[in-house]
């Protein structure tokens, strides 16, 4: 790439990275900018932002569990919201386009629902993002978050398949027969391969050449063949390691994308009035996802903060009205359109997930109505009536390794936490007095609060932000019990005590604590001592 683009879209998504956005907003502006300056796509730009595509496709394949999807507040709630939205928007261009806006003109029918189609879609990059910031990508409204953007995903990569026009050769039912011995030779190299550059290169090899490769020369789509690899190493246990490897070269890559999409043209004023048009359709996208989703059971906040991080636009839109552009479908306008749609829905979005909590509070009484009488069976609303002196928030491996010891030092009086549901049902197989529970809302705090025989509360979710905001929410609401939270960063600690924490220490300096203490017990055993002497004999 040209130094003075790579110089810009730094510059650019730096900017948009420290008001709270997004940093690919930077990178779409920046197209944008570099446009008006007279610079212009190249093959370069476009061949990086397609393996950054491909590679998104590989890293959401590692991630999809079927099982986790076929919840029906997932594949139900999400393919019917996909259905409505795309009607919604289709007809209301339709209308649009009747009422003789010349931006509007000559669209017909097919036309206005692709557009519907693209404009359906919510961001995956954005919502990771917002779930893994605040550490609830596992709890129950992000793994809800995350599987409706699967659908979604699974939908569009289908489009991108089906709209190239091609007839898959007789080779592909070979490829896709061969698909299991794949996957167990994949899993063999996985698991020997080690956790350096040849995991990352084993990767890129999967998405770019086994799958992209492989696929495009049998008649199939390339995407597709990148997702379809994903999914076979989907259940490895280092699938997640695997994909947080490829993170960063994923988004180098897709700025190429992001780039591309700036420096096909400079909007004009037309291009403005209509996406702002489409950011204020958002609201209605938001209000249907929570109104489906209590209709699935979950709670009225579950499903109020799960259809908050889904009020954006995606990047996946960009990618369908890309394919629109190119088949001759979509004026390229379209596509300047639905990137500034793109940016200004991020820019409302951001502000909004980091209050989403305080306006559910302002309107619980008036969203509880829509609460169903039957709860969802992964939302626990009680905590147990037990005479609990500890409670861990955080069931990892630092929490329960603490656990453990508690217990067998002071009995049964712990009670661990955790918001991921799966983990919650291993602990409980395993004999540990592990419940499920939300700590960033303020339900649970408020249950903890009429439990006033706690006397410590320990907080070893890894989410600094998640942390900081579990302890300001504990001290406002009126948590008696003494709150201890650790953490991986020095400069993470006296923000912690600043928010409320009687106690907050670096995990790490316990550890060399810990290690030095075995190792004098090690030197104190006689059983040691005389095993060594009797070495030195022998030598």
């Amino acid at each position: 790439m040209d130094p003075i683009i790579l110089s810009v879209t730094f510059v650019l998504g730096l900017l948009a990275n420290r008001v709270g956005l997004p940093a690919l907003v930077g990178f779409l502006v920046a197209g944008f900018i570099l446009n008006l300056l007279g610079f212009s796509t190249s093959e370069n730009i476009q061949l990086v932002g397609d393996m950054g595509v491909t590679l998104l496709l590989f890293t959401i394949g590692l991630k999809l569990k079927i099982k986790q999807l076929l919840r029906p507040e997932i594949w139900a709630a999400g393919s019917i919201h996909m259905l409505i939205t795309v009607l919604f928007f289709g007809l209301g261009i339709q209308l649009l386009t009747f009422a003789g806006l010349h931006f509007f003109a000559e669209l017909n029918v097919a036309t206005s629902l692709l557009l519907g189609f693209a404009l359906s879609f919510s961001s995956t990059v954005f919502a990771v993002k917002i779930l893994e910031e605040s550490g609830l990508a596992n709890s129950l409204n992000g793994r809800t978050s995350i599987g409706i953007l699967i659908i979604q995903d699974i939908l569009a990569v289908l489009f991108i398949t089906f709209s190239t026009g091609k007839t898959p050769s007789l080779w592909a039912l070979l490829i896709i027969a061969l698909l299991p011995a794949a996957r167990w030779m994949f899993f063999y190299i996985l698991n020997h391969i080690g956790h350096g550059e040849l995991q990352v290169l084993f990767g890129m090899a999967l998405a770019l050449a086994a799958g992209a490769g492989v696929f495009e020369l049998v008649g199939l789509k390339a995407d597709l063949g990148a997702l379809v690899m994903g999914m076979l190493l989907a259940t490895h246990p280092r699938a997640t390691e695997l994909s947080e490897s490829l993170l960063s070269i994923k988004d180098f890559m897709l700025l190429g994308f992001f780039l591309s999409i700036g420096l096909g043209g400079f909007p004009d004023f037309a291009s403005f009035v209509v996406s702002a048009l489409f950011v204020l359709a958002i609201p209605l996208k938001s209000l249907l996802f929570f109104f489906l989703l209590t209709r699935f059971n979950l709670s009225s906040r579950s499903s109020f903060i799960t259809s908050v991080t889904l009020t954006n636009y995606s990047e996946f839109g960009l990618i369908v009205g890309a394919i629109g552009v190119s088949n001759g479908w979509l004026d390229n306008r379209w596509l300047v359109v639905m990137a500034i749609s793109l940016s200004l829905s991020f820019i409302v979005a951001s502000p909004l997930n980091m209050v989403a909590d305080e306006i559910f509070e302002k309107w619980r009484n008036v969203l509880n109505r829509f609460e169903t009488a039957k709860s969802h069976p992964d939302e626990e609303r009680i905590i147990p009536t037990v005479m609990w002196q500890v409670i861990i928030l955080g069931m990892g491996r630092v929490g329960t390794q603490t656990y453990d010891v508690l217990r067998e030092r002071y009995g049964n009086v712990v009670l661990g936490v955790d918001a991921d549901q799966e983990k919650v049902k291993r602990h409980t197989a395993e004999g540990r007095n592990v419940i499920y529970a939300d700590v960033s809302g303020r339900d649970f705090w408020r249950r903890l609060v009429s439990l006033n025989f706690v006397k410590t509360c320990v907080i070893t979710i890894p989410s600094f932000d998640a942390k900081l905001y579990a302890i300001t929410m504990a001290k406002q609401l009126g948590v008696v019990c003494k709150i201890v939270a650790i953490t991986e960063f020095d400069d993470e600690v006296e923000p912690l005590l600043e928010g409320g924490a009687d106690l907050a220490f670096n995990i790490y300096d316990e550890i060399g604590i810990g290690l030095a203490n075995d190792i004098c017990s090690c030197l104190d055993d006689p059983k040691i001592v005389v095993g060594e002497q009797k070495k030195q004999q022998t030598d």
